[in-house]
């Protein structure tokens, strides 16, 4: 077995890949990423270089993979270490570049080492960790940073010495409702009549929703939804650093796992929002409007995102990050995680101290944010409830 470096994820076969990837996560499909490298969404402009790691057998069978790049700056992680960076480099060290294994400007939950179902997982892991912790040494890189990973990825990472920090998000989870009614059944009295209060003036505007695929909308739809995903970038000082050619490309190659929601007055677009779904979890990305309209936002955003996955089945809606305005709409908090190794001796030990005091901190705040639960009756938050030292705390 082999562990090299691609720095174009188009010197794989897509079958191999997807076949580690697996199914549910569309931000991993081989299509989703070779877009974004192909489309100049990530490269040395943007600063993700890409260094994704390759485990073969000596048949040339993927066993492993992980989307890993060089990372310039933190620009579109959504796991901040900007103050770690300042304070390394007033020690007059460099941290960047440094690298990072993550899906671009995209904080979705999901693998990060991806193991072909036929391989044998303990293996696959160890050497692609043990790989990148050699590359980032010998290269005499600051840190290496796995962002938003799943369960047992984070396990592997800190029995390996990486450190865990957590996060938290909001999301939705489908008690196996019927349909939206019976979700507003499980809500208090209060937060039903908010919501049917919120739907009802998006209605009384005039305003009708529509749902389409990828594969479905014409060009000049994906026009009007990435201008509307740019205005949202112009509004806020961002960079909007997913091009029309991006969603073009993944419209065409992913049609059935792009979810568009349009929200349509005197029959002109005037917001829409761009999804994603997976086998079971749908994903809000993206939204953006013309004209500002009383709830116009939830509506596009969450509450037609809600009643897709409860008619069609699936479990989760990841809405993208941050946000206590998601809590009072049905959306939990639930502990994400990262992991991260500092080549740094001292500097690594006062990150951890650190990530110690930050995971009492998110405790406390997910603790907050449950007490004040738009439900009826408790549901507990999905999470892995370990610590940053790895240890079980619940």
């Amino acid at each position: 077995m082999q562990v090299f470096t691609l720095d174009q994820i188009d010197g794989i076969n897509p079958l191999q890949w997807n076949q580690a990837a697996g199914s549910n996560n569309p931000f991993l499909k081989h299509e989703f990423l070779l877009a974004l490298e192909q489309h100049g969404c990530v490269g040395e402009e943007t600063g993700w270089i890409p260094r994704h790691q390759i485990l073969q057998d000596d048949s040339g069978t993927v066993l492993g993979a992980t989307p890993m790049y060089l990372k310039t700056n933190s620009y579109g992680e959504f796991v901040f270490d900007w103050a770690w960076a300042d304070a390394f480099e007033r020690t007059g060290r460099r941290y960047y570049p440094k690298m990072v294994a993550a899906i671009p400007y995209t904080p979705a939950n999901g693998p990060r080492l991806l193991v072909n179902p036929l391989a044998d997982r303990a293996i696959v892991a160890r050497m692609l960790i043990k790989n990148i912790l050699e590359t980032a040494t010998d290269a005499g890189l600051s840190s290496v940073h796995y962002l938003f990973t799943s369960d047992e990825d984070t396990k592997d990472l800190v029995e390996r010495g990486f450190m865990r920090r957590t996060g938290c998000h909001f999301h939705w989870h489908n008690q196996g409702y019927t349909d939206f009614e019976d979700f507003l059944a499980d809500l208090s009295s209060k937060k039903r009549k908010q919501i049917r209060r919120e739907r009802r003036q998006v209605r009384d505007a005039g305003i009708e929703m529509r749902i389409i695929t990828g594969a479905e909308a014409t060009d000049v739809q994906w026009q009007i939804m990435h201008y509307f995903y740019c205005s949202t970038f112009e509004r806020k000082s961002g960079i909007p650093t997913l091009t029309l050619e991006f969603f073009r490309e993944i419209s065409r190659t992913m049609g059935d796992e792009v979810i568009l929601v349009f929200a349509y007055r005197h029959g002109e677009p005037v917001a829409g929002a761009i999804n994603l779904r997976g086998t079971d979890t749908f994903y809000g990305r993206h939204w953006g409007c013309l004209e500002y309209h009383n709830s116009l936002h939830f509506e596009t955003c969450y509450y037609q995102g809600i009643d897709y996955c409860i008619r069609h089945g699936l479990s989760r809606f990841e809405p993208g990050a941050q946000g206590e305005h998601k809590l009072s709409r049905g959306f939990l908090p639930t502990l994400t995680w990262s992991a991260h190794w500092i080549a740094d001796e001292q500097f690594r030990e006062a990150i951890h101290r650190y990530l110690q005091h930050e995971h009492d901190a998110i405790l406390d705040y997910r603790t907050e944010m449950m007490d004040r639960s738009p439900y009826r009756d408790a549901l507990d938050p999905v999470d892995s409830g370990c610590s940053p030292n790895g240890k079980i705390t619940n």
